[in-house]
């Protein structure tokens, strides 16, 4: 149902796919590359909320029957995908239930990731929270380097550059990672995966038995 509708996209990085209370005209499905969710207070304050990457798609809300959102959503990981108009998406998910309950377990999935951000935030130490931001683009990128920039890695944890320096520095003391200009690989997965003391786990839980 929804093929014919499908058109290839490059998602490039920096690329808007949703502007804070505007219109989403389009909904991405991205075979590579990731997404982030921000919110933004009214004073301007920024904070990631969710990832989103092959599993899944922008456009929630679209999905719960509305047209806009005041988060903004950009590529910090290019990557490519498909487009499907908002008006073909809400088209395909009157037609078939079994679409549309599909793509509201997702949403019900990301809406348990955002609240897990929220409870990391609030809980857990800088070095726990950069390891299970690792993990979440280690799962949805193909190999082990993750393209990313201390800045973005600021703004993602909500820190200044100098602490996510720190962090990183870290866990590559303990050969966990290492790292290049604007890339971290990842060596010992499941090392990271004890450094990230429980933040990690829960939504990719939940992720498997909504979808499979």
């Amino acid at each position: 149902m929804l093929r014919p509708h499908l058109k290839s996209a490059v998602l490039e990085l920096r690329m808007e796919l949703e502007k804070p209370n505007k219109r989403i005209d389009d909904a991405y499905f991205m075979e590579t590359g990731i997404a982030s969710v921000v919110a933004i207070q009214s004073n301007e304050a920024r904070a990631e909320v969710g990832l989103i990457g092959c599993e899944g798609m922008s456009g929630s809300s679209i999905v719960l029957g509305d047209d806009r959102s005041p988060h903004s959503t950009g590529m910090q990981i290019a990557g490519k995908g498909y487009r499907i108009t908002a008006v073909e998406l809400r088209k395909a998910m009157r037609a078939s239930e079994s679409l549309h309950s599909l793509l509201l377990r997702y949403v019900q999935a990301f809406m348990i990731q955002t609240a897990h951000t929220a409870v990391a935030n609030a809980r857990a130490k800088l070095d726990a929270r950069l390891a299970r931001w690792i993990l979440m683009a280690h799962d949805r990128v193909r190999g082990n380097t993750l393209g990313l920039t201390h800045e973005f890695l600021a703004l993602t944890l909500g820190v200044r550059r100098a602490g996510v320096t720190e962090a990183l520095r870290n866990l590559k003391s303990q050969e966990l990672i290492k790292t290049g200009t604007g890339q971290i690989v990842v060596v010992d997965r499941k090392g990271i995966e004890r450094r990230a003391k429980g933040a990690y786990g829960v939504p990719e839980a939940e992720f498997h038995r909504l979808i499979g």
